[in-house]
């Protein structure tokens, strides 16, 4: 599957998910359009791969599931059926185990990146929040120290942290700045 083909006609949430099976590039499909992934920076790969590392021992504790970059979301989303693929994805309901995607995650982060900024903080956002199981999302700077917190229960309100912790519900623990950062320098 390409984007090329993608654009010539419409794709069925099973012809999507058949062909991610196959394809080498991965793609997120919005509302029968699908759209190929680019790559990420070591800086991207090294944050999430941090965040992972900090939280997996916390996931585990609560018989949460972890996924990083593959796993997608899948979200009916005004009318649309969409699959992203969020950079970090936690997911603590044990009823919701398909193979290849979730659909109700307790945690969404992204790792911003010049490419995907845009799309992180309006389109994915305004999808996310119609999650009725999110209960927080992040966005995290890759070039400086700062990582933005949307929760449910302040009603979406946004925090700003450039230090210190922040407390994530979903595993009843915190994850502090030092381990989201600690192996990238500034």
């Amino acid at each position: 599957m390409t984007a090329l083909a993608a654009m010539k006609r419409f794709i069925t949430p099973q012809e999507y998910l058949e062909g991610e099976l196959r394809s080498e590039v991965r793609h997120e499909y919005v509302d029968g359009q699908v759209y190929a992934m680019v790559g990420a920076s070591d800086r991207h790969g090294l944050i999430v791969n941090a965040v992972a590392f900090a939280l997996t021992p916390k996931a585990r504790q609560h018989g949460c599931q972890l996924f990083t970059s593959d796993m997608k979301v899948r979200l009916d989303f005004a009318g649309q059926e969409v699959y992203y693929y969020p950079d970090l994805l936690l997911c603590c309901d044990d009823t919701d185990r398909a193979t290849y995607f979730r659909e109700r995650p307790c945690l969404i982060v992204e790792v911003l990146s010049e490419s995907t900024e845009r799309i992180d903080r309006r389109e994915k956002w305004l999808a996310y929040q119609q999650l009725p199981s999110l209960q927080a999302y992040l966005l995290v700077a890759q070039d400086r120290r700062q990582v933005e917190v949307f929760r449910r229960a302040s009603g979406w309100r946004h925090e700003l942290h450039t230090e210190g912790a922040i407390g994530l519900p979903c595993v009843d623990a915190a994850l502090s700045l030092d381990e989201i950062y600690i192996d990238v320098s500034d």
